[in-house]
């Protein structure tokens, strides 16, 4: 399907301006070939920015655009396309008719890094492929192995298992601790957009949420895909937020059985949930498996089926939002 284009572009936003002083300089060799110069740590420096990319229709048929978040260990990337080369929900939501502005947050992939640990504390965590293994469901707990034809992996998996190496590619650094910081660079990219639909992964799913009960005249809806956590907000921001009609929608994928964090996560956004609901506010729960869609990974927006999911996303939007 082709579509129209007003505006392609991106931006940086969030973070501030630091101080750097008092560190050794130190000689490196930065250009192949070139000569050994002196490097100088000290200085002025932006860090804990988020870069946004955006993609502007000529004639969007929602009237709001759709923020897609990322999950933990993951850039915008996410969205772009499928490890297996389709098309992502970035290009299937424009084709739909929605503006789309696609995020790298705090210290991942476009929206740089920071100087560790003067302002980054403690050391980057790297995610291995057997942790991804296990954490995004792939397949059975010990159905993991080194070459792609010893892995052994649920028998309804909608996961693209021949793509499993290329999705590691994708996966960068994170560091703990940094809520705080990538919550008010969300925050301020919602103040810059205006009113808007998120659609949020892992752990940007409490970003999204939170985000929501922050702005509650500007988020219209948030679509939140194993959401890992749920927002931080009092009894009276709950009953604001659902005052405000703020519509949310939780999805689920297949084969949790075994999975004692997700079973923690899960729980925690279900009684996040609850107190949604029991404001009046409204909040549905998408379980995959139980709509008769087995089979989905972590990822819907990159299993194969991620069309289908996609449509039925655009569909409540679309259904929902006004």
């Amino acid at each position: 399907m082709t579509f129209s284009v007003r505006a392609v572009g991106g931006f940086h936003i969030g973070g501030r301006m630091v101080e750097l002083s008092g560190l050794p300089l130190s000689k490196a060799r930065i250009t192949q070939g070139g000569p050994e110069i002196e490097i100088d740590p000290n200085g002025r420096f932006a860090v804990e920015q988020m870069y946004v990319q955006y993609t502007l229709l000529a004639e969007p048929s929602c009237p709001y655009p759709v923020l897609m978040w990322h999950g933990g260990g993951q850039t915008g990337v996410t969205w772009e396309d499928t490890p297996d080369g389709r098309p992502g929900w970035q290009q299937r939501f424009l084709e739909g008719g929605f503006d789309v502005y696609c995020s790298d947050a705090v210290e991942r992939g476009r929206a740089s890094h920071a100087k560790s640990p003067e302002v980054f504390a403690g050391e980057p965590i790297f995610r291995s492929q057997q942790d991804a293994w296990r954490m995004f469901r792939f397949g059975p707990l010990d159905g993991f192995a080194t070459e792609h034809a010893d892995r052994t992996y649920f028998a309804n998996t909608e996961w693209p298992t021949d793509a499993t190496d290329q999705y590691q590619k994708q996966v960068v650094a994170r560091w703990a601790g940094h809520d705080a910081i990538t919550q008010l660079a969300y925050d301020e990219l919602i103040a810059k957009v205006g009113p808007c639909v998120i659609v949020s992964h892992s752990q940007s799913g409490a970003f999204s949420f939170q985000a929501a009960v922050n702005n509650p005249d500007l988020v219209k809806a948030v679509v939140s895909l194993e959401p890992s956590g749920p927002a931080i907000a009092s009894d009276e921001q709950v009953q604001t937020l659902a005052t405000a009609g703020t519509k949310h929608v939780t999805i689920w994928g297949d084969n949790f059985a075994g999975h004692d964090r997700w079973a923690i996560f899960r729980g925690l956004v279900a009684d996040y949930g609850q107190r949604i609901a029991a404001a009046g506010g409204h909040w549905a729960d998408w379980d995959l498996p139980a709509m008769g869609i087995p089979g989905n990974s972590h990822f819907p927006m990159m299993d194969k089926n991620s069309d289908l999911i996609g449509r039925m996303v655009q569909h409540w939007i679309k259904d929902n939002v006004q």
